[in-house]
């Protein structure tokens, strides 16, 4: 199988483990005040880990979860097995496993499936990218006052605050604003035309890096800067490439 054949059979695979458990009682391996770590995190990656390791021995896994694989690897594969784990676990059909892969540090493919909605993101570097095998692109609008912006508050002092005076200046710009819990699913939608711009001020590689790819080949523009002192961590702005992010910066 292919290097993306392979990324959708285990896309697949987890996402049928998770709307098998979706809605039913779930096991916490560990609650903190604005997160939730589920037994089905790992038991996503693990599967995603044996699906892409058994046709890719030699290949490294990065995974929100951990590590696995080869670790000297030119081919990394990044695996987020649940974005949205507290939508899921409150039982809120906005959630998505995503997966990338970065051949000597440069995204080449990726993958993100909401297995509530069926739907499924593909790309490949050059493109195109698709949803569910039709071609997508981002949206034309080049207007604030005509977009739909999500815009990520963050957990620390620093990030709330950067995040809240955003939020703010965009509400009084945009159509309306969104606050979705997937920052993976928020890029898909840039990506497919159904958001306009996603801010974070703090955000993991695992989150965006599938994300970055499929939304860059769709048209738009990612822009992540990274917080200092800690590896693959990122600040976010990502947009449809048209509408003027900045005013509200």
């Amino acid at each position: 199988m292919t290097f993306l054949e392979t990324a959708v059979k285990a896309a697949q695979a987890s996402g049928e483990l998770l709307m098998q458990h979706f809605g039913s009682e779930l096991n916490v391996d560990e609650a903190k005040h604005h997160d939730i770590k589920l037994a089905l995190d790992r038991e996503s990656q693990d599967l995603i880990t044996d699906i892409l390791l058994e046709q890719f021995p030699d290949h490294a896994i990065y995974g929100e979860e951990g590590l696995a694989g080869n670790q000297d690897s030119d081919y990394q594969w990044i695996v987020d097995p649940i974005d949205g784990t507290v939508n899921y676990f409150y039982g809120i059909p906005h959630f998505c496993i995503s997966i990338a892969l970065r051949h000597k540090g440069e995204l080449t493919t990726g993958v993100i499936l909401d297995p509530a909605m069926n739907d499924l993101w593909t790309v490949q570097k050059g493109g195109p990218a698709y949803l569910n095998g039709k071609e997508i692109s981002a949206s034309p609008r080049t207007k604030i006052e005509e977009s739909i912006l999500f815009v990520g508050c963050g957990k620390t002092e620093d990030s709330l605050e950067t995040g809240l005076a955003r939020f703010k200046r965009a509400s009084i710009r945009a159509r309306k604003m969104r606050l979705m819990g997937s920052a993976a699913l928020g890029m898909a939608y840039i990506a497919t035309g159904r958001l306009d711009a996603y801010i974070e001020s703090r955000i993991s590689l695992w989150d965006i890096a599938a994300g970055q790819l499929l939304l860059e080949t769709a048209g738009g523009k990612t822009t992540l800067t990274q917080v200092e002192g800690e590896p693959d961590v990122w600040s976010i702005v990502a947009t449809n490439g048209k509408i003027p992010i900045e005013e509200i910066l």
